[in-house]
């Protein structure tokens, strides 16, 4: 095998075309290595330490290469930068003209239907193109712009949601009532746990909410549930479907980078769109309410932090287990210490610590706490109070104060990489395991 060391890694420094073809001789070296090992989850102790030694001279040597070529890769893939390729369609480029510098499609789909402890971890290789990309100043920014554009989903359903004012996309429902939009989370089977089937939903809806010109306001609430802990009553979000993560359903890239870069980073920015009559703005915002009852955990409590109105019920509560669970709260780690201040944070993300709403620290999280039964019309309220005509104005010089696009580019970078890696620490899988087992 072409190692990290000498030649090898001269080589990935060097002139692209021989970079490729060192790259691709050593992730061929490692793959056939790989298949005379037993299965993922079938090694024994020491065939796994071979197996990760042999994985970590080629992450190695990915990152080198990554480190002296990422501009000149993504230029070819995105054709100069006049294709806005999505974070799936980026990659699966990248596997197909750059071979061995991230996972093939048939690789992925070979690990896609094992459990998350029985998988090869194809997808830190992705881990460390993300970092690799996202932590360049000009193929980053392109891609987080490629990334705030319209679906095509949300373009085809478009006509016919503007006609109608609804839109039933599976575990999203959207309706327009007067200027607002209201978007109800409906997986009643799992308390609004979620997926990548949600991702795809949220992301469409927050598509066709911002596309439509009649929409002023964004609304997102949960919907009634039929769990029999919950049935009958309205739950914001449980977060990560933990079952779905030990079934090895939760991926990388379109999954926990795809919710963060699409439908959240849109709740926040808005969409790009390329409309000579939007000369003003290369963007399409608008203002965006919560309403949480029961509770927003993990997932759901980060959602909040983009919104310019959060209400909750006065008996719901608010947490953020990731660290319990092993993994990293998408961007919260890097929105919350300005929302609320460090020693909030470091409670609420490493200790695990529950907010209830009529708390005085949900102050740092809630902006209007009422009665369960008055939610309803204080979500009105608060619909109609951000149709003000300065709001959207205002609201974009906000973001741009407190959230530059650059840092928040820069935090990406890093948790694409460090988020891979949790996903497949051993602490991770004991975990989702033991949860699988007990059940919800």
């Amino acid at each position: 095998m072409t190692t990290v060391t000498g030649p090898g890694l001269q080589a990935v420094r060097g002139a692209l075309p021989d970079a490729v073809q060192t790259l691709a001789s050593a992730a061929e070296w490692v793959a056939a290595a790989l298949a005379a090992l037993p299965a993922a989850g079938q090694r024994s102790p020491q065939e796994r330490a071979t197996a990760a030694a042999t994985k970590r001279e080629i992450r190695a040597l990915r990152g080198e290469f990554l480190d002296a070529h990422v501009d000149a890769v993504y230029r070819e893939l995105t054709g100069g930068g006049t294709r806005h390729l999505r974070l799936a369609e980026l990659a699966g480029s990248a596997a197909i003209r750059f071979p061995g510098l991230v996972p093939t499609l048939e690789e992925l789909e070979a690990d896609r239907g094992r459990p998350q402890a029985a998988k090869e971890g194809h997808e830190i290789d992705q881990g460390i193109f993300f970092n690799r990309v996202l932590g360049s100043a000009s193929s980053g920014t392109h891609l987080l712009d490629a990334m705030l554009r319209p679906t095509d989903r949300a373009l085809e359903l478009l006509p016919e949601f503007t006609r109608t004012g609804t839109a039933d996309l599976g575990s999203v429902r959207v309706e327009v009532r007067g200027a607002a939009a209201h978007l109800t989370l409906c997986r009643d089977d799992c308390l609004n746990a979620e997926d990548s089937r949600q991702v795809e939903d949220m992301e469409t809806a927050v598509d066709l909410v911002l596309l439509d010109p009649a929409v002023e306001v964004g609304v997102v609430r949960g919907g009634v549930m039929t769990h029999p802990r919950y049935r009958g009553r309205r739950v914001f979000s449980a977060g990560i479907n933990l079952k779905t993560l030990h079934a090895g359903g939760i991926p990388l890239v379109d999954f926990l980078l795809r919710r963060e870069l699409g439908y959240i980073h849109k709740l926040l920015r808005g969409i790009v769109v390329d409309d000579p009559a939007h000369w003003h703005s290369r963007t399409v915002e608008k203002p965006w309410v919560a309403a949480v009852d029961g509770f927003a955990i993990g997932g759901g409590a980060q959602l909040l932090l983009v919104f310019d109105h959060v209400l909750a019920a006065a008996d719901a509560y608010i947490s953020l287990p990731a660290a319990q669970e092993g993994i990293i709260p998408g961007a919260s780690n890097f929105r919350l210490g300005r929302a609320a201040g460090t020693r909030f944070s470091r409670r609420l993300i490493l200790q695990g610590h529950r907010i209830w709403a009529t708390e005085p620290d949900a102050r740092y999280l809630v902006d209007e706490v009422v009665d369960p039964a008055a939610l309803d019309d204080a979500v009105d309220r608060a619909a109609e109070t951000l149709r003000g005509p300065a709001i959207v104005a205002n609201r974009r010089m906000l973001i741009a104060a407190e959230e530059p696009v650059d840092a928040f580019r820069r935090y990406m970078a890093e948790f694409a990489l460090q988020q891979a890696l949790r996903m497949y620490d051993d602490d991770v899988l004991d975990k989702v395991r033991r949860f699988s087992a007990r059940g919800t």
